[in-house]
């Protein structure tokens, strides 16, 4: 029988995400979604990848040497106002899959989504928790 303890010097123990990359087709268009349309702040650019903050995490694009399906991981970003944030991207031109809607109601918030791609199709999802005392929100469909 091991203890707590032992497990713990024996096993990995994965806690923190440090970087997550996902595959593009142009490099500069990319760059410039994520830059400009999704407000993220570029680090440097590496040969023929981007890399960006993102809260706590690093975000990287790159041009993908092979070929590769868009959309095979959402990337889910919180935002404390989906309703604002889902009005200032598309009046930059966002096309919403599905705009924000209410996905479950848990005793102290709810969870609201909305789902958009990049320009290479990439799923992209915005999640915000809502307190449920301020929620006033009216479901949406895109």
């Amino acid at each position: 029988m091991t203890t707590q303890a032992q497990e713990n010097t024996t096993a990995v123990h994965f806690d923190k995400i440090g970087q997550i990359a996902i595959s593009v087709t142009d490099l500069a268009r990319s760059k410039e979604f994520y830059q400009s349309t999704l407000g993220m702040k570029l680090l440097f650019e590496a040969g023929s990848m981007a890399f960006f903050q993102c809260g706590e995490i690093r975000f990287m694009i790159g041009v993908s040497e092979e070929s590769f399906r868009p959309g095979g991981t959402i990337l889910y970003f919180k935002v404390g106002d989906i309703q604002r944030a889902h009005a200032l991207l598309l009046e930059q031109e966002v096309v919403f899959s599905h705009g924000p809607h209410l996905v479950a109601r848990m005793p102290d918030h709810e969870l609201w989504m909305a789902f958009f791609n990049d320009p290479d199709g990439n799923l992209l999802g915005m999640m915000s928790e809502v307190a449920v005392r301020s929620s006033q929100f009216v479901v949406r469909s895109s």
